[in-house]
């Protein structure tokens, strides 16, 4: 219904939030996270910020936001923090550390009922490994 409207925050409109803040802490940050591909782990880390700033969950295509588009929803959003640059940079840090730890969550293996973890996955790896280098 809405064409510039998405589920979540999308990476696409980082650049156009570079001048929403007077403050140069901002601008940095946009730009070094606009310069990123969308799967670095920064971006990531920004577009969490901005979903939980903009509340992206709550929305749906019936709603004054989402007639309004991702961009301006986002532009309001920065606009009305009340924080300074820096705690907008701190929301950023705890959402790349959130991603580190789901990460890391995802790749550990999980014990089984006896309390061993499976190692399967990992012989699998490194089984995988091999044959890859022989190759």
């Amino acid at each position: 219904m809405y064409p510039d409207s998405e589920i979540l925050f999308p990476a696409r409109c980082i650049p156009e939030l570079r001048n929403v803040r007077p403050g140069e802490t901002w601008r940095r940050l946009v730009d070094r996270t606009a310069q990123l591909p969308e799967t670095h782990e920064d971006v990531l880390a920004f577009s969490l910020m901005m979903i939980r700033l903009g509340n992206c969950l709550t929305c749906d295509l019936d709603s004054y936001r989402a007639s309004l588009g991702c961009c301006q929803c986002a532009r309001r959003t920065i606009q009305s923090f009340k924080g300074n640059d820096s705690a907008l940079v701190a929301r950023m840090e705890e959402a790349r550390s959130e991603l580190h730890a789901a990460r890391a969550a995802q790749s550990t293996p999980a014990p089984d009922a006896t309390g061993q973890a499976d190692t399967n996955a990992k012989t699998r790896r490194a089984n995988h490994r091999v044959r890859a280098r022989r190759s």
